[in-house]
């Protein structure tokens, strides 16, 4: 039995329709984590395939009361999103805080940082004193805990503390194994970095 014209065109319409429905990426970077000359420096290329597919920066359908701009982190799910026009909002897979260093709450991003820095908190030193050799900044470089860029965490209190940073470490995305900050794929805080503006809100859920 043959299908009439409008007949076909009704059901892939509707299969259009659901597709739209199952909040599916519209766009998906996957291919977006090769090696990077970036400052001078060589960041080597990811091996994206051993990450699962929903830690890829991918844009999403988004519904928010939260003004584009705005960054939202999802410690339990481990993605960040970055709040964009449309209902939309850009996908980061995440790592965050083991347990014991979770965190939540609202705060905003005072500075910006290329390469930055490294200065491991007191209580860190105290708990592995071999980081003691920091105790005045480890240099920018390709093993710097912070990676390739960082973005600083305050609130009303002042510097929380809290970055959200690249890391080489790669394996650590989708799992809680940081002193707290939140991590992303350095080719991620490359791209979030330049999204995002000094004073934008950060909202972290636990």
């Amino acid at each position: 039995m043959k299908l009439k014209p409008f007949f076909v065109a009704a059901v892939l319409g509707l299969s259009a329709a659901l597709v739209g429905c199952a909040g599916g990426p519209a766009q998906l970077f996957t291919s977006n984590y090769g090696a990077v000359t970036d400052a001078g420096y060589q960041l080597p290329s990811v091996p994206i395939t051993k990450i699962p597919r929903q830690y890829h920066r991918q844009i999403i359908s988004f519904e928010t009361d939260e003004k584009p701009g705005t960054i939202i982190v999802d410690t339990r799910e481990k993605f960040l999103y970055l709040v964009m026009e449309g209902g939309k909002a850009m996908r980061y897979g995440i790592g965050v805080g083991r347990e014991g260093f979770e965190w939540s709450g609202t705060a905003r991003v005072a500075m910006k940082r290329e390469w930055p820095t490294w200065t491991p908190p007191a209580p860190m030193i105290r708990r592995q004193p071999e980081l003691a050799k920091w105790r005045g900044g480890m240099p920018p470089g390709l093993s710097n805990p912070l990676g390739a860029r960082a973005l600083y965490l305050f609130n009303k209190g002042g510097d929380t503390g809290y970055r959200l940073h690249g890391t080489p470490e790669w394996h650590s995305i989708g799992k809680a194994m940081s002193s707290g900050c939140i991590r992303l794929l350095n080719q991620d805080i490359i791209d979030l970095y330049n999204r995002t503006e000094i004073g934008a809100k950060v909202i972290v859920k636990g």
